[in-house]
């Protein structure tokens, strides 16, 4: 069994009891000192998804399909299932996810209680909108059958809960209809931020899906240089291309970081002028997931782990906001090979604490060098807390309990649903005063 860590590598991997809930045999421990907390894939990237001293409820067990309707698009599983076992099971059936985020490597219960997103946030909103009903196991024992008309309150609160609400032993979700497994595909470049800002709009009027990778290091004139990434899935066709998956591994974790400030421009450089512009068709793997096919890439930042960073910044100061945030990145010469930026629809939340908001969000992943990144960070938070925007809990290791309970005023409301026996490292740390 492996170690239970999160996926930044950043914090010691779990040490305390660890619980596996199975629907065949009892589903909760009584709790313990330091509370429980759901653990489904660890592909939470900092500490949302670790207890110390508290136990770990490993959803692996609770991974079976319950119903599959194939005319209406409708799936019930339980909340231990992944994205790609069921991508697996639907996509030759002629359904696909209606929102998916960057992997498929994480399960049904891990998307709900993140409320991930994707590329179709403009057009789709974001998991939780298509979540139809769930059922909650709380601490008493309880099971509660949630959805926007049942239970609605506790329904939102679980959407983007964190897993703070109880355990979800199974959802029903809202697939959408394709046609196969192939995206069409525009792929534009462009020079610098300006010209994204009018690309992406453009883009956003006629594909569902669409994304920018960046280069984090470029500057002055080309400062935001980029790809943009404009999808739909493909249309029927009598012939399609032979795609099959090829997985490579990151065998061992170096000493240090095999992402510095050489190879990073290297490689942003060389992807840049290299991309083939044009409409293509493409398997929908390496568009929607391009890091699933390096396994355990998370190694390549080396034994100190990664932190990545993202936030999003709302439609009044996200130009000029991005164009500081990129402006400090490039200075610092830190930065990652995958640095995504799109932007999110005015479609409201679904969940109390979700993340998405109307704005443009931006990832990017750092080597973790100690007190240079924080000191980084720190400058970043400055400009997110002028914008008035937010940091993903899903994806955050470091941030204040005042950033934190900023940008999710409704954090205390969230309190009232939450369930007194679940907690995790990223609560406590965002929600007890500040030394």
């Amino acid at each position: 069994m492996n170690a239970l860590q999160s996926w930044g590598r950043l914090f010691p991997a779990h040490s305390g009891p660890v619980w596996r809930p199975d629907e065949r045999s009892s589903l909760l421990p009584h709790p313990e000192i330091g509370g429980l907390l759901p653990y489904g894939q660890g592909r939470s990237y900092g500490d949302v998804c670790l207890n110390t001293g508290g136990t770990l409820l490993h959803t692996a067990g609770l991974n079976r399909f319950i119903a599959f309707n194939r005319s209406t698009g409708i799936l019930r599983c339980e909340a231990g299932i992944t994205l790609r076992e069921i991508l697996a099971l639907t996509v030759p059936q002629g359904w696909f996810l209606a929102v998916t985020p960057g992997t498929r490597d994480v399960t049904v219960g891990g998307a709900i209680a993140n409320d991930v997103h994707g590329k179709n946030h403009h057009s789709a909103g974001s998991f939780g909108h298509h979540v139809l009903q769930m059922e909650l196991l709380r601490s008493t024992d309880e099971r509660l059958l949630l959805s926007p008309q049942q239970q609605p309150e506790l329904f939102a609160a679980t959407v983007g809960g964190l897993g703070l609400t109880g355990l979800i032993v199974w959802a029903e979700v809202q697939l959408v209809p394709v046609h196969n497994a192939f995206m069409t595909v525009e792929t534009t470049r462009f020079a610098n931020l300006d010209e994204f800002w009018l690309l992406n709009t453009q883009a956003e009027r006629l594909w569902p899906y669409t994304v920018a990778w960046i280069d984090c290091l470029a500057k002055g004139a080309h400062q935001g240089r980029g790809i943009l990434m404009a999808g739909r899935h493909a249309a029927a066709q009598d012939e399609l291309p032979v795609w099959k998956e090829q997985i490579k591994t990151i065998p061992v974790t170096p000493r240090i970081s095999l992402v510095n400030n050489l190879s990073l421009r290297a490689f942003n450089t060389l992807y840049w002028h290299r991309a083939h512009e044009g409409v293509s068709l493409s398997h929908y793997v390496p568009y929607f997931y391009p890091l699933d096919g390096i396994s355990h890439w998370n190694r390549i930042y080396g034994r100190a782990g990664f932190y990545q960073y993202q936030c999003v910044l709302p439609p009044e100061a996200m130009q000029a906001g991005m164009a500081e945030l990129l402006t400090r990145i490039a200075r610092s010469g830190e930065g990652s090979f995958l640095a995504v930026l799109k932007t999110f629809g005015q479609r409201p939340s679904a969940g109390l604490l979700s993340f998405p908001r109307p704005g443009a969000t931006l990832a990017l992943d750092f080597p973790n060098r100690g007190a240079s990144s924080l000191k980084l960070f720190r400058e970043l938070d400055a400009v997110v807390q002028h914008a008035q925007g937010a940091i993903y809990p899903a994806k955050d290791a470091r941030m204040s309990a005042t950033m934190f309970q900023q940008a999710f005023p409704q954090w205390e409301q969230f309190r009232r649903w939450a369930d007194p026996a679940f907690s995790s490292d990223f609560w406590k740390r965002v929600t007890q005063p500040e030394k």
